[in-house]
């Protein structure tokens, strides 16, 4: 299971529905379009190694399974890899998730 474009598709437009949200909430005075923030890079670079994981991961299933590849124990440490790769990122999505919540149900 790789990340599918559409997915980066819907975090992008998520992203960009935020810095829309924010623009207004400052100000444009004080908005900077091309400055991200140290959350928003790190997330990106993160959803992008995981997204290389698993796209070299169904390159190493296509070699082996059309008998490029003979190599089984670098391929199960591969998808190894990749699936503990996805397993993190779900639990931090998770407990992003938690945590959004948690904040939408405190009352000013």
């Amino acid at each position: 299971m790789s990340v599918s474009n559409v997915a980066m598709k819907a975090y992008s437009k998520a992203l960009d529905a935020h810095k829309e949200a924010e623009k207004k909430a400052l100000g444009s005075a004080s908005y900077n379009p091309d400055a991200e923030s140290g959350f928003t890079k790190t997330m990106n670079a993160s959803l992008k190694k995981v997204n290389d994981l698993q796209l070299e991961k169904n390159s190493m299933v296509e070699a082996f399974a059309s008998g490029e590849n003979q190599n089984v124990h670098e391929l199960m440490i591969q998808i190894q890899k990749a699936g503990l790769a996805i397993n993190m990122t779900s639990a931090v999505r998770n407990k992003i998730m938690t945590a959004y919540q948690e904040i939408m149900r405190m009352s000013f």
